[in-house]
């Protein structure tokens, strides 16, 4: 994100994994040197080389030894049009987006929810959007709190220094709630459901998981703060390049033929509420 986010604070439980240099497996790939597949030049031979910062559920997370979540799903397409298997290294995350694991030669493709920003595409390129990073309210299931309005005189929960705080503290005067801050989405999430507060505000995607996973809780209303994710890849290299655009063609298809929709709603429990980018 471009504030400090969840994503952020729950990155740092991979930390200790991340320093040692963990990989963790999505898929057995074959060889140990590089090789091409569909013209394309690949990390090593017969497998797509994905390096992110675990966990960051439910987009990329361990479960049964394997790395799982929507953007594995989503880079698996990638993988099976290329003709070949994933595997997904865990480390630090700003060697991602800095581009140091690219110039390394550590993976082929970078993901874990990155915010497409104009200083990290000075070091990165990034693919098109693949999913739209916007604000969410979580409420209690059949509360009739749809929207900020419906806030008045009462409690929203918030996380501290993340967009959705200062979202939520620049209208607290206008629509009458008070905000109060936690300092993780859990504790936040938790705190609607035991009574704490009316309503939360944090990232969309965590938002969508934690009401997948507890009936009492949902999302009724999205606000658009014009964040994105993307996957990144090496910059000024045509190589990488013509790997990204092979990458967007695959975002665009699983858009077109209902691929997206089947994915989104197998980790988030729900259809997007709108279009991509």
């Amino acid at each position: 994100m471009t504030h400090p986010t969840t994503a952020r604070l729950l990155r740092l439980v991979g930390v200790a994994a991340a320093t040692l240099g963990l990989g963790l497996t999505a898929a057995c790939g074959s060889g140990s040197s590089s090789g091409t597949a569909d013209g394309i030049t690949l990390v090593k031979k017969g497998q797509l080389t994905i390096c992110t910062h675990l966990p960051y559920k439910p987009f990329e997370f361990t479960q049964n030894g394997k790395v799982v979540g929507f953007d594995e799903s989503m880079v698996d397409l990638l993988a099976k049009q290329l003709g070949v298997t994933t595997s997904v290294i865990s480390i630090e995350w700003n060697q991602i987006t800095s581009g140091a694991a690219f110039a390394a030669n550590k993976c082929d493709v970078g993901m874990g929810a990155a915010t497409i920003t104009p200083e990290r595409a000075k070091a990165v390129k990034f693919s098109d959007p693949y999913f739209n990073a916007t604000q969410a309210l979580l409420v209690k299931t059949g509360s009739g709190i749809s929207s900020l309005a419906d806030l008045k005189g009462k409690k929203l929960g918030v996380q501290t220094d993340t967009t959705g705080q200062l979202y939520g503290d620049k209208y607290a005067k206008k629509y009458g709630y008070t905000t109060v801050v936690f300092d993780d989405s859990i504790s936040e999430f938790n705190a609607l459901l035991t009574g704490k507060v009316d309503a939360a505000i944090n990232d969309n995607g965590p938002e969508y998981n934690f009401a997948n996973e507890n009936s009492g809780a949902e999302v009724t209303k999205e606000f658009d703060t014009g964040e994105h994710y993307g996957f990144m890849v090496k910059k000024n290299d045509p190589n990488a390049t013509k790997l990204v655009d092979k990458l967007n063609a695959v975002i665009a298809k699983s858009q077109k033929d209902g691929t997206y929709d089947q994915i989104f709603k197998r980790w988030f429990g729900t259809l997007p509420k709108k279009s991509i980018g």
